[in-house]
């Protein structure tokens, strides 16, 4: 993978043998340096050992991955690695600061793939979830959330996104740097974390919760 220094990892899953096996699946390119089983401990061990990398299960006691991602997020690249496919999930915890969010049936090899470039600072994600992203833009855009309307571009990424191109694929297909790719696809999480931020403030006002 071209980097000799191992990717210094937390892994965040309430269950035990399910921490055990992804331990195992991630190989000699990652160094487990703390496991948490609910979502206080994930944060406490965060902060005690400082990883690279956080790969945390969504539903989890205490609040789950998007607690951990609410708090930790801004400090270190959070990965979720979970069984739901629910929209809802998905765009919470985007909302929260994950980086990035695979399912479970992933593969190992495509697994260490995507935790090695979230580790890096790429933002991941599985091309499922990126058609549900798109279809949360639709959503947004015919309600006239103008702050976060996609720009041509950034939905034209999500788009081969969608259809399970890498970022060089898409790169090379746009005629763009892979950087620049991720630089759309970072800019296309902020939109939908500052575009939810705003429909919570707005349900609070409307509902009188102060």
């Amino acid at each position: 993978m071209g980097d000799l220094t191992a990717v210094r990892v937390v892994v965040a899953d309430d269950h035990q043998i399910w921490r055990s096996g992804l331990r195992r699946d991630l190989g000699e390119n990652f160094h487990v340096v703390g496991e948490a089983g609910d979502a206080d401990e994930a944060v406490s061990v965060i902060r005690r050992t400082r990883p690279d990398l956080v790969v945390c299960d969504l539903h989890m006691p205490g609040g789950g991955g998007i607690k951990v991602a609410r708090e930790c997020g801004e400090d270190v690249a959070i990965v979720m690695l979970t069984v739901s496919e629910a929209e809802r999930d998905l765009l919470d915890a985007v909302a929260a600061g994950a980086l990035g969010y695979l399912v479970k049936s992933t593969s190992s090899e495509e697994l260490r793939l995507q935790l090695w470039k979230a580790a890096h600072g790429e933002p991941v994600f599985s091309p499922s979830l990126a058609a549900l992203l798109l279809g949360e833009f639709r959503r947004i855009s015919k309600q006239g959330g103008a702050t976060s309307a996609l720009s041509e571009r950034e939905r034209e990424v999500l788009q081969y996104v969608a259809r399970g191109h890498t970022y060089r694929e898409i790169g090379e297909q746009l005629f763009i740097a892979e950087k620049t790719v991720e630089n759309h696809v970072r800019n296309i999480l902020t939109k939908l974390h500052l575009n939810r931020k705003q429909e919570l403030i707005r349900y609070a006002l409307e509902h009188g919760i102060e």
